[in-house]
């Protein structure tokens, strides 16, 4: 099969989407499929084709994470698409790139797959000042369910996708694919000890210090504000337990100026931003991941947090119920003293405690590899096509009534 991958963002640039579409394009590429990423690139000044990747030109947004959008509309894209051949288009965000895909799916008559990977809801404040969020949100439903109606099959990471597609007034049925983590690259058993230690020492960590890890963008809706909160209200600075906070983002700046407000600036260590490849050794130096945020639809930094072997503390959230279970790879929280009394029972765990639930939480990730994220897609591709298999015959034989019956007219 041949199937054409549609994403605003591709390396080099580092998020969840991008990791998505990586890891989809190399389980495709490992089952004996063809591929073609076609992504904006503000470095790009024409379109072209390098390593299977169709580079689109584009502007900076900086307004919305300093990503590159494009042009929905290029006849030179069209053109190059249609080289390609692709038997599915398969769209993975929704601005210059995302719409662009759903118009030649419709130009080539070629089946449409929607994933639908964030809750935009929680981010229009990047993009709209606060009396226009309203109006801006009533717009996002709107583009939304234009692309979702557009499709043959729609997927999401987890119920929160179908959740939130129903409430913007979309009711097709929605194929939940978890998230994929490089379990090669996040294994605690692979890291270089030295490495490790070095590290803890950098930020001047004992060895016997409990050190929690949060990975990500730092925007408000990741609520780290909410994290470092529960940490004033419940850890004392000499229970010997850490807090590590890495990423970029708009609420850097604050959320470092919380932390001195709050007098737990010696508790916590904003390190910034770290290359992907160069987390292993982070995650492996930390003894359990940790999240306020309800915005994410399943987390890749947190499932490489538990293929590193992290148990995960996270907040309540309902609709992602499940992907963190209590005692099987992490715990659940709902305020502060529960966050505060979970990290005191790992604090205390013995080793063969630690090794068992390090185990069980690795165990967790292990069947969310790229092979088995393309594996349950290419049955999504096979459903769409044979959903435009029957879309296409209904039009024939509506076209063939109306002939007949302006043939009859006729006569």
């Amino acid at each position: 099969m041949r199937i054409a991958l549609f994403a605003e963002t591709y390396l080099p640039h580092v998020n969840g989407v991008v990791t998505h579409v990586k890891a989809l394009r190399d389980g495709l590429t490992r089952l004996g499929h063809e591929v073609l990423v076609v992504t904006a690139d503000a470095d790009a000044r024409r379109h072209y084709i390098v390593d299977g990747v169709l580079h689109c030109p584009a502007r900076v947004s900086k307004k919305f994470y300093g990503y590159s959008i494009a042009t929905p509309l290029s006849s030179t894209r069209l053109r190059y698409v249609h080289g390609f051949a692709p038997d599915i288009i398969h769209v993975h965000q929704e601005f210059g790139v995302g719409i662009s895909g759903m118009m030649i799916a419709k130009t080539l008559n070629l089946p449409l797959v929607y994933t639908l990977h964030t809750m935009y809801d929680d981010y229009i404040y990047y993009i709209a000042p606060e009396p226009l969020v309203p109006a801006a949100k009533k717009f996002s439903h709107e583009y939304i369910k234009l692309l979702a109606k557009s499709a043959q099959a729609l997927t999401g990471p987890s119920e929160k996708c179908a959740a939130y597609l129903r409430k913007v007034g979309v009711y097709k049925p929605v194929s939940i694919i978890p998230n994929p983590v490089e379990l090669d690259l996040f294994c605690r058993e692979k890291a270089d000890p030295a490495q490790t230690a070095a590290l803890r020492a950098q930020f001047g960590y004992r060895s016997d210090t409990l050190v929690g890890i949060f990975t990500g963008r730092l925007g408000r809706e990741k609520s780290v504000d909410l994290l470092l909160d529960n940490w004033q209200q419940t850890i004392r600075p000499e229970e010997n337990i850490r807090l590590i906070v890495i990423g970029e983002g708009p609420c850097k700046e604050e959320l470092e100026e919380q932390a001195q407000r709050l007098g737990i600036a010696e508790m916590v260590s904003f390190v910034g931003k770290v290359p992907h490849e160069q987390m292993p050794p982070y995650l492996a130096m930390a003894d359990f991941y940790i999240t306020a945020s309800t915005s994410d639809t399943n987390s890749i930094s947190m499932l490489e947090g538990m293929a590193s072997g992290l148990p995960v503390l996270q907040i309540t959230d309902p609709l992602n119920a499940g992907q963190v279970q209590d005692g099987v790879n992490g715990y659940i929280f709902s305020d502060a003293q529960e966050m505060a009394r979970q990290i005191r029972m790992l604090q205390g765990m013995t080793s063969e405690q630690w090794a068992c639930l390090r185990d069980s939480t690795r165990r967790s990730v292990e069947g969310k590899g790229c092979e088995t994220l393309a594996q349950n897609l290419l049955r999504v591709y096979r459903k769409a096509q044979l959903v435009k298999r029957r879309h296409r015959r209904l039009i024939i034989r509506f076209r063939g009534v109306q002939i007949r019956i302006h043939w009859r007219r006729k006569e």
